[in-house]
C-alpha cells in the first residue's frame, strides 16, 4: 500500500453524463474520499448543448491529460453509451503503452479497451467505477478497496460455470458484444487467434443478439479463439426471452469450444470486474 493517497483520473471517453446526474458524481467524488481515494475530474464528463460532452478530439485529449499526469495512479471511465470509439484516432498510444496507469471502463469503453490491447499490449479492466454508489455499494466498496488499494482480488474473482467443456486458457478479450463490434475491420481490433472471447450485453432481444453472433461468425472469429465466456445479457434474461444466449450461442460454434458462464460480469450493479488484455486459466 502507498504511503500517499491514491490519486485517480476520471473521465467520459463515451457519451457526457446529464446535469440531472451532477448529485450522483459527488456522491462518488465523496465514496472515492472516504476509502482514501482523491478523484481528478477531467473537463469532459457532463454533456454540453447537444448529445456529446465534447467533440471526439477533446475528449481523446482529456484522457491523455490523464494519461501524461505524475500524480495520477489510474483512469477510470464512467461514462457508457455510443461514442467512444470516436476517439481512438486522437489517442497516443505510445504515451498509453509506457505508462504505468490502468485504464477501466465498462460497455462502451469495450472499444477504448481492446484498441489499448491491441496497440500496446497493455491491460485494462472491465468495470464501472459508479458501482460503488448504487445497490449493492458496501460489497462493491469492499471487493474494489480490496483489489484497488491493498492490492487483493476480490473484485476479479468471478463465480462460473462451464456449459461445453470444462478448462479454457487465453488472452481475455472482448466484452459488450455490440461495442466490440464497432472494431470489426478496422485496425484496433484485436487478433482473436488462441483468445478467450468475453461477451456481454445490456440490451438486445434475440434477433439482435444472433445478429450480432452471425457477425462474430463470418469474420471467422469462433474459428479462432481458445474459448468464450458469457456474461449477463440484461434484457434477455429480464424479459426471459427464448431462445437463451446460451442456445443461441451454441448454435453458432463448434461443440468442443469451451463456453463458461457467469453472473458476475456485466451491466449489473452487483458486477465485479474482469481483467482486458491479461491471461486467464478457466477450470
Amino acid at each position: 500500500m502507498k504511503s500517499k493517497e491514491y490519486k485517480i483520473g476520471i473521465t467520459c471517453c463515451s457519451n457526457g453524463q446529464k446535469r440531472t446526474y451532477q448529485t450522483k458524481i459527488k456522491e462518488l467524488e465523496d465514496t472515492l474520499h472516504r476509502i482514501g481515494i482523491q478523484p481528478i475530474f477531467s473537463d469532459c464528463i457532463y454533456e454540453e448543448d447537444t448529445y456529446i460532452s465534447a467533440s471526439a478530439k477533446k475528449r481523446a485529449d482529456a484522457i491523455m491529460k490523464l494519461y501524461k499526469s505524475e500524480e495520477i495512479d489510474a483512469i477510470f471511465d464512467i461514462s457508457g453509451g455510443d461514442l467512444a470509439n470516436g476517439i481512438l484516432p486522437y489517442l497516443d498510444y505510445e504515451v498509453i503503452k509506457n505508462s504505468a496507469k490502468m485504464f477501466w471502463g465498462y460497455s462502451d469503453l469495450t472499444t477504448v479497451m481492446n484498441a489499448i490491447y491491441t496497440k500496446t499490449r497493455k491491460a485494462s479492466v472491465l468495470y464501472q467505477l459508479r458501482n460503488l454508489i448504487y445497490d449493492y455499494k458496501e460489497e462493491q466498496i469492499s471487493n474494489f478497496t480490496n483489489t484497488f488499494i491493498d492490492g487483493g482480488n476480490q473484485l476479479l474473482k468471478m463465480e462460473y460455470q462451464f456449459i461445453q467443456n470444462n478448462r479454457m486458457r487465453g488472452i481475455v478479450v472482448g466484452g459488450n458484444i455490440r461495442c466490440f463490434l464497432k472494431l470489426a475491420g478496422t485496425e484496433y481490433m484485436p487478433d482473436l487467434s488462441d483468445k478467450i472471447l468475453l461477451l456481454e450485453s445490456y440490451g438486445g432481444a434475440p434477433y439482435l443478439i444472433e445478429t450480432y453472433l452471425c457477425q462474430l461468425q463470418q469474420i471467422g472469429a469462433f474459428d479462432k479463439i481458445a474459448g468464450i465466456i458469457l456474461g449477463t445479457f440484461t434484457q434477455m434474461e429480464t424479459e426471459n426471452y427464448v431462445p437463451s444466449v446460451q442456445t443461441l450461442v451454441k448454435k453458432f460454434v463448434r461443440n468442443d469450444l469451451p463456453i463458461a458462464v457467469t453472473r458476475e460480469i456485466g451491466h449489473g450493479t452487483d458486477a465485479k470486474g474482469i481483467v482486458i488484455g491479461q491471461e486467464l486459466i478457466l477450470e
